[in-house]
């Protein structure tokens, strides 16, 4: 593994970068390209910033979206390949990952602690609180001044991944650059309004129809909700309108691990969990090939809607009694 240092200088040597996130991109993913993207730019490189899947319609505020690419990767045109906040190569995407065993230089930004090893150069800091913050350091060990345009992007990577500040992953480290960023001139409450205050009205119908399927445990420490794609189509919602979704399963008092089972195609379903404190939910999603973090992570299973709602109840049960940590 690499420091920030030895990507600070693979970055000032490139010519013509390629920056890119995962599919269904949040703001930490999101933010973090557009920021690290418009930075290079101001070094006088060519820069390409792009992902597989349109960004939600609540980041529409952030400086350089217009230049944000969506769909295939472009052919060629670039030295090096930036990859941000994507823990394994499968969420790149279809076009996207096969870049990854192109000639170009591969670097990998993380904070996933289960990240897998890919890249010529990979710097991953489980204790970071988002990809945001990583990038933060770099550009500070680059040793260049961060703009108004970049603090906005920063500081909405790194306010969604923290959720609102709210996770045991925000550090005092956190808060001084997040500090750092508003003295920039971050309108902090504006941007906390845009993303928090302003969904659409189709998100209240599909929460609606998500809160019919709610289910809790026996024992009152394990509650889920189901979404399929008819669910989605009756309420006129898109994917992104079931982001946050699985945090009102988790908020019911009581209740250790919230659940959210979406169906994302023909018998496949993505599954995201959510905890409040004991229980670790990056290996509960581990069990089923998936992980992220210790209280926010998610898997994608095929088969059977009940038998997989059985399967995952069952291990997060088993998790809530100690057995699964």
């Amino acid at each position: 593994m690499n420091n920030l240092a030895d990507v600070a200088a693979a970055l000032k040597r490139a010519e013509s970068v390629l920056v890119c996130g995962h599919v269904m991109p949040d703001g930490d993913s999101l933010g973090s390209v557009l920021a690290l993207g418009l930075t290079l730019e101001s070094m006088g490189k060519k820069v390409i910033m792009a992902g597989p899947d349109p960004s939600p319609a609540i980041y529409d505020f952030l400086p350089g979206l217009d230049q944000y690419r969506v769909g295939l990767p472009p052919d060629g045109g670039f030295d090096t390949l930036v990859v941000l906040d994507c823990s394994v190569p499968e969420r790149l995407g279809p076009g996207f990952q096969e870049l990854l065993s192109g000639e170009t230089d591969i670097i990998i930004l993380d904070h996933h602690a289960a990240s897998s090893c890919f890249g010529k150069y990979r710097y991953v800091d489980p204790a970071a609180a988002a990809v945001g913050e990583i990038i933060y350091d770099l550009i500070i060990e680059m040793g260049l001044d961060i703009n108004l345009d970049v603090a906005i992007c920063l500081y909405t990577a790194i306010v969604t991944d923290t959720g609102s500040f709210q996770y045991d992953s925000t550090t005092p480290g956190t808060l001084r650059r997040v500090a750092n960023l508003m003295e920039i001139g971050v309108p902090a409450a504006l941007i906390n309004v845009r993303i928090y205050e302003e969904k659409p009205k189709v998100f209240f119908q599909l929460l609606c129809s998500a809160l019919s399927t709610l289910t809790t445990s026996s024992c009152g420490k394990i509650s889920w909700m189901t979404v399929t794609r008819e669910t989605i189509k009756n309420s006129g919602a898109k994917d992104e309108h079931t982001e946050g979704l699985v945090n009102y399963a988790k908020s019911i008092r009581g209740v250790e691990v919230g659940i959210l089972f979406r169906e994302i195609g023909e018998g496949s379903y993505k599954i995201s969990f959510r905890s409040k404190d004991a229980i670790d939910v990056n290996r509960l999603a581990a069990l089923f090939g998936g992980g992220g973090h210790p209280h926010a992570s998610g898997c994608t299973v095929q088969g059977d809607l009940n038998e997989i709602i059985d399967r995952v109840v069952s291990a997060a049960l088993l998790a809530a009694r100690g057995i699964v940590r």
